[in-house]
């Protein structure tokens, strides 16, 4: 990886950033949203320490730190990636970030991104509470209640994505009207290019959570274990899901 990269110049995009600072404004509406009062302020002190930007600064050594091999070299490609480096095979992952435990690695390709809605400093933040235990944080834990949050495995990764689409959302939607607005924006561009995900459905989620007074909340249960789908009613079959989605969300933000 260092002689792929050897003769590119020093990186500027992180001089004077404060990168505690970008973290909390960037998750902080997602733990207000996701989490009760009480706390908030523990979920936060994890979560503004936990983004790690690779960098030719500290690249080296947090390949050398890292726990696993496999964890090395897909830290390794992303790097690369974002360099503009030739990857280290063709079998190489194509990443942006990666989360491993409480740590959040993103490439500087960040300070880059164009797409209206990415933000995978978000998207890697939200594996975070399927990650992290709540005696970690000092939060007190049960049987039942182990984890930050309840996320059903299958449902990982459409819960980040979808996180991560509403955030965006909610930077630059500053009523309902015009989160739903964007909503069907980002409905009309939205591709993953995960097969994990189904697109349709990251969509469909995201819809939902514009429309509701609490759209974080709306999608973890979405994406619980025990999530339920929500049965129309006798009167709306045959109905868009655009209009029962509108129903709903005006309703509140429960089903």
């Amino acid at each position: 990886m260092q002689r792929r990269t050897a003769t590119l110049p020093a990186d500027e995009r992180l001089r004077g950033l404060d990168i505690v600072a970008l973290t909390r404004r960037k998750v902080e509406p997602m733990v207000r949203g996701l989490f009760p009062a009480l706390e908030q302020g523990a979920v936060l002190s994890l979560l503004e320490k936990s983004v790690v930007i690779l960098t030719p600064a500290n690249i080296a050594q947090v390949l050398r730190e890292s726990s696993w091999l496999s964890t090395a070299w897909d830290l390794a490609n992303l790097y690369l990636l974002s360099a503009g480096a030739e990857l280290l095979g063709p079998e190489a992952p194509q990443l942006l970030g990666l989360s491993e435990g409480t740590t959040c690695y993103v490439s500087l390709s960040y300070f880059d991104e164009e797409t209206p809605f990415a933000d995978y400093l978000v998207h890697e933040a939200a594996h975070v509470f399927h990650n992290c235990k709540r005696h970690t944080v000092g939060l007190p834990e049960t049987r039942r209640r182990e984890w930050l949050l309840d996320i059903d495995y299958r449902k990982r990764e459409t819960f980040a994505y979808a996180c991560e689409a509403y955030s965006r959302i909610l930077e630059t939607g500053s009523n309902r009207q015009a989160r739903m607005t964007l909503a069907d924006d980002f409905a009309a561009c939205a591709a993953p290019s995960d097969e994990r995900v189904s697109v349709s459905e990251v969509v469909e989620i995201v819809r939902e959570a514009a429309a509701a007074r609490n759209g974080w909340k709306h999608i973890l249960m979405r994406c619980s274990p025990k999530a339920r789908k929500v049965t129309r009613p006798p009167e709306m079959n045959g109905a868009p899901a655009s209009q029962l989605r509108g129903q709903q969300g005006a309703a509140g933000d429960t089903p």
